[in-house]
């Protein structure tokens, strides 16, 4: 495939981790190589070995540790890949390499940040800290979303409408509840699996694109 260099690439990512929110380990990392509209280039799914199978009683940890036998199926069937956390590495530093990404896209991606340096630092004491190529931004659709989608009467009504509210009134940003407003399908459940995941959070993203509106972006911005 030629790769049209006047377009600019991104590449969103999803974790899905185990040992709590403080220290989070992923042991699902999904990934996609996408423009701004939204259009699909890449994917890939990696199981990653040094949680999901070296260490079996850290991976019991996990929020949706049920799913194992659905994974273990999924990779007998060549759907996902178990791979190394410095295979995964490797692949996204030549992915972002290939297309020239612009920016690496989370919804929430702080965590994200966190779980996949955690994870690096846990599997090589801290010999290698960081799990993402040095020098590209890291956006942050949560941001994004609250900054465009969310400020629209029509989601803000949507929320009330189906009691995806908080406690003080606000309306709630999470990357399923967005995807049922974009999409106008309030039975939408989110996989809560890496590749899966990511899929919804590029049309997230697209559609913050969209708006060409003044937004935060980046993961750290307040």
């Amino acid at each position: 495939m030629t790769i049209d260099k006047r377009k600019n690439y991104y590449l969103t990512i999803d974790t899905e981790t185990a040992n709590g929110l403080d220290d989070p380990m992923m042991y699902d990392l999904g990934g996609c190589i996408h423009d701004r509209q939204g259009n699909v280039y890449e994917t890939f799914s990696f199981v990653i070995y040094d949680v999901f199978c070296a260490d079996r009683q850290l991976f019991n940890t996990a929020y949706y540790a049920e799913k194992r036998p659905m994974y273990e199926e999924q990779i007998a069937a060549g759907l996902r890949k178990i791979v190394s956390i410095y295979t995964a590495r490797k692949h996204v530093k030549e992915l972002c390499d290939k297309y020239g990404v612009k920016a690496i896209i989370a919804h929430n991606a702080r965590f994200d940040y966190r779980s996949t340096n955690y994870t690096m630092r846990y599997v090589t004491k801290s010999k290698c800290r960081y799990f993402l190529p040095y020098g590209i931004p890291m956006w942050d659709t949560l941001k994004m979303a609250q900054d465009t989608i969310c400020k629209q009467k029509t989601y803000i009504k949507f929320c009330q409408d189906n009691g995806y509210t908080k406690q003080n009134g606000g309306v709630r940003a999470t990357a399923e509840i967005l995807y049922r407003y974009i999409t106008n399908n309030n039975d939408f459940v989110e996989d809560h699996t890496g590749l899966e995941d990511v899929l919804i959070e590029k049309e997230i993203f697209a559609k913050c694109m969209r708006q060409h509106k003044k937004m935060r972006r980046g993961a750290f911005e307040k």
